[in-house]
């Protein structure tokens, strides 16, 4: 199958899952085809799909991904010894592990086509990505706590794993508590992908953007806790700051000594 004959199996299977839209027109532009596809990844809800599904969903999201361009690992100059700053796609670089700034409910975003990480991450992974962490959330029966993390496979994505982290909302002044669960988001991070025999992770800009961290001290706090779990436990793990943002980057090359 070509990619627009994939593209269009998945979107035509995925409507027959939504009785609503039956009926609707498929729309014969690409990049029309290719929001819509993305819209019904993201409101699909956690459930099973048949092998000859997941076949094709795989063969495509990886063709989209390599399309993309993927990013090594083993490209990057480290900045200090063991430490990367990165700016990009996290879902398009190959390492052990990457970060997902999740949501308590750890569902991935429902909401179609929305420009944070945990939205890009859940599409590109495959629909496998929210079933695993439903069952992950059902076992653990209630919602994941600030400042905890969970693993699960990348499915479809270059890198082994995602782990996933809760990190704390700012609605107002920027609290001591906000600081310490955001410590404890990398802390977490670190100590789960060692449990796991990781040997590289990519952190994104957890709590920023959409829960509001102010960027700076944020990028404080992460270059802080890692430098200091990689002291405390003589940790030889790798550890990529990943930067979307020109501002992050700025941010990140003034605080790592890089400008």
């Amino acid at each position: 199958m070509t990619q627009t004959e994939r593209r269009l199996y998945l979107i035509k299977a995925l409507l027959k899952e939504q009785p609503r839209y039956a009926g609707m027109e498929i729309p014969t532009d690409e990049q029309a085809q290719k929001r819509l596809l993305r819209s019904l990844f993201n409101i699909r809800m956690p459930r099973p799909a048949s092998q000859e599904f997941l076949a094709v969903q795989d063969a495509y999201l990886q063709e989209e991904t390599r399309c993309k361009g993927i990013t090594d690992l083993a490209d990057l100059r480290p900045v200090q010894e063991g430490v990367y700053l990165w700016q990009g796609d996290i879902t398009a670089l190959r390492c052990d592990a990457i970060v997902n700034a999740a949501n308590s409910q750890m569902l991935g975003c429902f909401i179609p086509c929305h420009g944070c990480i945990d939205n890009a991450i859940h599409t590109f992974a495959g629909i496998q990505l929210r079933l695993a962490c439903a069952e992950l959330m059902q076992r653990q029966g209630r919602e994941e706590e600030t400042g905890k993390a969970k693993i699960t496979p990348a499915f479809n994505l270059p890198c082994r794993y995602v782990l996933h982290t809760v990190g704390p909302i700012v609605g107002g002044p920027l609290t001591r508590r906000d600081k310490a669960l955001l410590a404890s988001c990398y802390r977490s991070c670190l100590e789960l992908a060692e449990q796991h025999g990781v040997k590289s992770i990519a952190f994104c800009c957890i709590s920023t953007g959409e829960f509001h961290f102010p960027n700076e001290k944020a990028a404080e706090i992460a270059i802080q806790t890692v430098n200091e779990y990689r002291e405390r436990t003589n940790s030889k793990i790798e550890v990529i700051f990943n930067v979307f943002k020109e501002t992050d980057l700025s941010i990140y090359r003034k605080l790592l000594g890089t400008n």
